[in-house]
C-alpha cells in the first residue's frame, strides 16, 4: 500500500486487533509505535506471545505504558514523529462494565482525552479511533446506518465509545485535528481474545463442557473476520477526512461534520444467528456442543446488522470472508496455539 506516512502508532499494539494490525502494517513497510499496558483482563501471556512476533521485525518498537499516564504519552510522542494515530487499547467487554465500571472511564475516556492531546500538540495528520458497533444500543432499525442518532446506549462501555466519538469531534471542531470514528462488528479470528464467544465455545467444546447460549440462540451478530476488519483499517488511515460541505445544522448529519471528522462502520454486513455460529464451530472442530439456553444478558442487545455504503463509498472495502471460512482459520490457530 502506497502512503504518504511512514510513522504510525498503534495503542493497544498487543490486543487482538492492534496486534493484526501491527502486522500488516510493518509487511508493509511502516514504522511501527506499539503501546500497551499489559493488563491482565486476559491471559497476558497471549499479548507477550503476539508481542514477540511483533518485535521479530526491527520496525516494531515497543512501549509499555498506560493510556492514563500523560506523561509517558508525552514522552513517546515527543521523542518519536508520529504521522497517524489508531488508537485500539480500551478497556473492552459490554458485560465487564456492569461488574467494574471505573476500569471504562478510566481508560476509555480519560486515556482517550490524553491520546486527543498529543494527537493536538504534535501535529499529528490522522486519528483513527476504535468506536464499537454497540453504540447502536436501543436502535432496531437495521441495517444500523452512521448517520442514525445513536444516543440511547445500553451499557456503560457503550457509552464510553460513544463519548469517544463526541470528544473526538470537538477536537476535530477546535484544532481540526483530522479524526475517524470506526464502529466494529464483532470481530473474530485467529490471536483472538478469550473472552469473546468464539473463544469460549471452542474451549467448552473441547473440554466436553456446555456451553451458555443466550437468548435461546436468537442473537444476531455481524461477526467480522479480522482481516476484513484491518484490511478496512488500513484503507481508511490514507483516506483523511475532509470538511462535508453539505453538513448544515439545521439537519445534523451524524455520520460526517463542518469539521475534518467522520463515522464509518466496518461489518461484514450480514448478521449471523448464535446458532449457525455455533454450527459452523461444531462443524470444524467435529464434534457436537452441549446447549445450556439462557435469557439475554444486561447491557446486550438482540441484533447487530451493519450498514456499510459509507465505508465502501469512501474506500472502495467491503468484507467478504464467511462465517465458516473465519471460524476454519480460528480452529486452526486454536489447535496449534493450545494444542500443538
Amino acid at each position: 500500500m502506497t502512503s504518504e506516512f511512514k510513522n504510525i502508532l498503534i495503542t493497544g499494539a498487543a490486543g487482538f486487533i492492534g496486534f493484526h494490525l501491527a502486522k500488516r502494517l510493518l509487511g508493509d513497510g511502516f514504522n511501527v509505535f506499539g503501546v500497551d499496558n499489559l493488563n491482565d483482563y486476559y491471559d497476558v501471556n497471549l499479548k507477550k506471545d503476539r508481542l514477540k512476533l511483533l518485535t521479530q521485525n526491527p520496525r516494531f518498537t515497543f512501549f509499555q505504558t498506560d493510556l492514563c499516564d500523560l506523561e509517558g504519552l508525552k514522552k513517546i510522542f515527543n521523542a518519536h514523529p508520529v504521522d497517524v494515530v489508531v488508537n485500539l487499547a480500551a478497556q473492552a467487554g459490554v458485560r465487564y462494565s456492569l461488574i467494574n465500571p471505573h476500569a471504562y472511564v478510566e481508560s476509555n475516556l480519560v486515556g482517550f482525552v490524553n491520546i486527543l492531546e498529543c494527537c493536538r500538540h504534535n501535529h499529528v495528520k490522522h486519528l483513527v479511533f476504535a468506536s464499537s458497533s454497540s453504540v447502536y444500543g436501543a436502535n432496531t432499525n437495521m441495517p444500523f446506518s452512521v448517520h442514525d442518532n445513536v444516543d440511547h446506549p445500553v451499557s456503560l462501555y457503550a457509552a464510553t465509545k460513544k463519548s469517544n466519538e463526541l470528544m473526538a469531534h470537538t477536537y476535530s471542531h477546535l484544532y481540526n485535528l483530522p479524526c475517524t470514528g470506526l464502529r466494529f462488528f464483532t470481530v473474530y479470528g485467529p490471536w483472538g481474545r478469550p473472552d469473546m464467544a468464539l473463544f469460549l465455545f471452542t474451549k467448552a467444546i473441547l473440554d466436553n463442557k456446555p456451553i451458555k447460549v443466550f437468548n435461546h440462540g436468537k442473537m444476531q451478530r455481524d461477526f467480522t473476520y479480522i482481516d476484513d476488519i484491518v484490511e478496512g483499517v488500513v484503507r481508511v488511515i490514507n483516506a483523511v477526512p475532509e470538511p462535508n460541505l453539505n453538513w448544515s445544522g439545521d439537519a445534523p448529519d451524524c455520520g460526517t461534520s463542518y469539521k475534518p471528522y467522520r463515522i464509518f462502520n466496518i461489518g461484514n454486513n450480514n448478521p449471523v444467528e448464535l446458532m449457525r455460529f455455533i454450527e459452523a464451530i461444531e462443524k470444524a472442530l467435529g464434534r457436537k456442543a452441549e446447549k445450556e439456553l439462557m435469557d439475554i444478558q444486561p447491557g446486550d442487545v438482540a441484533a447487530t446488522y451493519a450498514n456499510i455504503d459509507d465505508l465502501y463509498n469512501a474506500v472502495g472495502f467491503k468484507p467478504e470472508t464467511s462465517i465458516e471460512e473465519g471460524i476454519e482459520k480460528f480452529i486452526e490457530w486454536y489447535k496449534s496455539y493450545y494444542q500443538g
